[in-house]
């Protein structure tokens, strides 16, 4: 049996060493995501033996699991994790499968899976040299939107702060009636997401930047440690309309990771959601790779 409970803030304590014990490579993973998106999820967490598991629940889909992480006797885990679907009386669903943990799940459970890609969660890696250089042909188009920006006037990169942030939540505020986040339901998750994530800033260990242009918060970001050499950008937002925005508040924030954490190799900037126009400014940046997520569906022995 497993004894799940609700992610709380004060759960970071035992999952942050634990993540960096077992490091992560998907950003659904994150502690900082799965407290932001708790309530919208329903994510709860247990620690069986050695292992950290993590449930979670889509309103069209219904339960899921994330794959656990740990080590010991894998096959036992992910059996009682089955045994804990049935008695729940729902489907034993896999979501955020690497292609390494779709490999053991057939090894361990030849034949008893259904496999499916899940494009739209697909996270997209950067080298944070490129991103903070924008060097090559490729980023040519990058160059010349932050060129254009510097042109346009008095502009200013800060670090986020208890001086700042209540300006960056305005911003936000206003960017979301322009988008019309109450219309659109992924919008109004994330609203609520991101509010969390201003309501826990400190405790979560977040860092962030914003992007003055005569004074004016124009931009806001704000990410932490996916795990030894990855750096997570959670939150990005810019009003699109000043030309040069997004595209100057991804590298001065760039900037400043390589400064802080010179360990950090690469920027995982999380997934597109499924939509066109992010997916294209996302593959715009020239990826060095995908972090590949697949759906698990378990249809019998």
């Amino acid at each position: 049996m497993i004894d799940f409970k609700p992610v709380e803030i004060m759960d970071r304590l035992w999952i942050l060493p634990f993540y960096e014990q077992f490091e992560i490579w998907g950003s659904h993973q994150n502690f900082v995501n799965l407290f932001a998106w708790a309530k919208i999820y329903n994510y709860q967490w247990a620690r069986f033996e050695d292992y950290l598991v993590i449930k979670g629940e889509l309103p069209d889909r219904g339960p899921y699991y994330y794959y656990p992480i740990g080590r010991g006797d894998l096959k036992q885990v992910l059996s009682v994790m089955k045994e804990d679907a049935r008695n729940q009386e729902h489907e034993l669903v896999f979501c955020g499968l690497s292609p390494q943990n779709m490999d053991e799940l057939k090894g361990l459970f030849p034949g008893s899976f259904e496999f499916k890609e899940s494009r739209d969660s697909f996270d997209y890696v950067y080298l944070l040299e490129n991103m903070v250089t924008l060097a090559g042909k490729k980023l040519h188009a990058k160059r010349n939107y932050i060129n254009r920006f510097i042109k346009r006037g008095n502009w200013s990169f800060e670090v986020l702060s208890d001086d700042n942030l209540g300006e960056c939540w305005e911003m936000n505020v206003e960017w979301c009636k322009a988008q019309g986040c109450m219309d659109d339901k992924n919008l109004a998750k994330e609203y609520c997401a991101v509010h969390r994530c201003f309501q826990y800033y400190h405790e979560l260990g977040l860092e962030g930047g914003l992007l003055r242009l005569e004074g004016r918060v124009i931009a806001f970001t704000m990410g932490s440690k996916l795990n030894s050499n990855t750096y997570n950008i959670h939150i990005e937002k810019a009003f699109g309309e000043i030309q040069g925005s997004y595209q100057m508040i991804n590298r001065e924030f760039a900037a400043y990771i390589q400064k802080k954490h010179p360990e950090i190799i690469y920027l995982n900037r999380e997934e597109d959601m499924g939509y066109e126009g992010l997916r294209k400014a996302k593959l715009s940046y020239n990826p060095v790779r995908m972090e590949e997520k697949f759906i698990a569906i378990y249809t019998g022995d």
